[in-house]
């Protein structure tokens, strides 16, 4: 073992939803999940609870707590982080995560890295991030078949070792209280409503303003309860690679995103945009005729490369000259309920530059704004009546060691037990030959997934 961090092997289990259910309702427990066995694409599962800092950034302020109390800083979240994350840290036996940030960076934090108008309705009041820094962290390998807890070795972390490999190998399951829906699921905009906010995009790409858009809309329902059993039928229902459920104390996350937005593993970079998109079909010929129609697709392929163009002016900024390349473009990907389109594009990080550094010139996913990239966001504000908050932004981990990987959060709900709301958001790109039926229905196709889970909880037949 190298210097500077614990590591103890503890009971695997296939379905690590058992072995975070303990913790699931704690404020700040975090569970990066690949779902696995349901999805084979993702090999690692991350837990964590009980970050020693946490950093809440709303508007030009974070607020930072740590064991010395709590503080207000104006300064860069991002540079914020980067600090309390300390120097890079070597990983002990090429573990890809032992501790470090965690939590998400909302959509909306990107107003602190360009200047943009302020017209969509702040109704959820969600911060733009929220990150743990967690000394510790369980850390599942499906391929290998293994679990284990791995730690800095810190004074605390030391006092309180025996207890956490005690209550992590006894894996007790929590046993939560119901979630129920109260009303039907709404809509945001009116298929009308949706019809005048296209007419717009197309007319800004006509007159030349941009060649893309992600036009998307929110979905609403009042409900109550712990929404970690949603999450369990999330994860069975519609499982995803890059999924998680994050417990904060004025909100819950829960999000099955199928897509990678920015990883790093020793300076090597990876971002796999997704734009183009087909419903499953039950018949298998059927469901064939749906991926040779998105491959052979020309706007499908030209939304696409759009977006690869410009991850790859994206990336360029802080990686190595000559570095960025596109290996693999237009991919085909399946998913429980549609399949995507994917592209993959890859980069070295320069030796000065880090993992932060490459999330903040990126942030947020083009593939969820349009192109270009500051234009498309101005437009998004003034035709999306509400603000998009967690959607569209990133979940994920940046490791002690600088090593990264989050996902775009799409297909993700939002819990807020204070005002008893459950939201969750879906969209599509506009490009100047989209059809205005076809696009509302790609919006319905990925909402599908979330509306069908959320039904299960609904209690109108006992009297709403």
């Amino acid at each position: 073992m190298k210097p500077g961090f614990l590591i103890a092997e503890l009971p695997y289990r296939q379905d690590s939803s058992v072995l975070f259910s303990p913790w699931a309702g704690e404020p700040w427990a975090m569970f990066l999940d690949s779902c696995f066995p349901q999805d084979q694409k993702g090999r690692y599962d991350f837990i964590v609870a009980r970050p020693s800092i946490t950093l809440l950034t709303r508007g030009n302020l974070t607020e930072i707590r740590d064991a010395y109390g709590i503080r207000l800083s104006p300064e860069d979240p991002f540079e914020l982080l980067k600090k309390c994350l300390g120097e890079p840290l070597p990983t002990p036996y090429g573990f890809p995560f032992c501790g470090g940030a965690v939590g998400y960076f909302a959509y909306d934090l990107a107003r602190r890295l360009e200047k943009l108008p302020r017209i969509a309705e702040d109704t959820g009041a969600v911060p733009d991030m929220a990150i743990g820094i967690y000394d510790w962290a369980v850390v599942i390998d499906h391929f290998q078949k293994q679990a284990f807890l791995v730690a800095r070795s810190t004074p605390q972390v030391r006092r309180l070792w025996s207890k956490l490999l005690r209550n992590l190998r006894r894996g007790e399951p929590r046993i939560g209280s119901g979630f129920y829906l109260h009303t039907p699921i709404q809509p945001a905009l009116s298929f009308n409503a949706y019809a005048k906010a296209f007419s717009r995009v197309q007319r800004y790409i006509r007159e030349g303003d941009c060649y893309q858009v992600n036009l998307a809309q929110r979905f609403e329902s009042q409900a109550s309860g712990d929404p970690w059993a949603v999450y369990l039928s999330l994860r069975r229902e519609n499982p995803a690679p890059f999924s998680g459920f994050l417990r904060l104390p004025q909100l819950c996350v829960l999000s099955s995103s199928p897509e990678r937005f920015l990883r790093v593993q020793q300076g090597r970079v990876e971002t796999k945009p997704i734009k183009g998109t087909r419903p499953r079909r039950l018949n298998p010929e059927e469901d064939l005729f749906q991926i040779e129609d998105l491959l052979s697709n020309a706007k499908d392929r030209a939304e696409n490369l759009m977006i690869v163009d410009l991850l790859r002016n994206d990336l360029s900024k802080t990686c190595k000259l000559g570095s960025v390349r596109v290996p693999e473009l237009f991919r085909v990907e399946s998913f429980a309920t549609v399949h995507h389109l994917v592209s993959t594009v890859v980069g070295e990080l320069k030796e000065s530059q880090h993992s932060l550094d490459l999330l903040r010139g990126c942030f947020p996913g083009g593939s969820i704004t349009g192109a270009p990239k500051i234009r498309a966001m101005e437009i998004i504000e003034e035709l999306e009546p509400t603000r998009r908050g967690v959607y569209c932004g990133a979940i994920g981990y940046i490791g002690f060691d600088g090593n990264m990987d989050t996902n775009i959060a799409i297909r993700t709900l939002v819990y807020s037990p204070k005002d008893r709301r459950i939201r969750f958001w879906a969209g599509g790109g506009i490009v100047a030959d989209s059809d205005l039926k076809a696009e509302y229905q790609e919006v319905l196709d990925k909402a599908a997934a979330l509306v069908r889970v959320l039904s299960q909880f609904r209690i109108s037949h006992v009297g709403g």
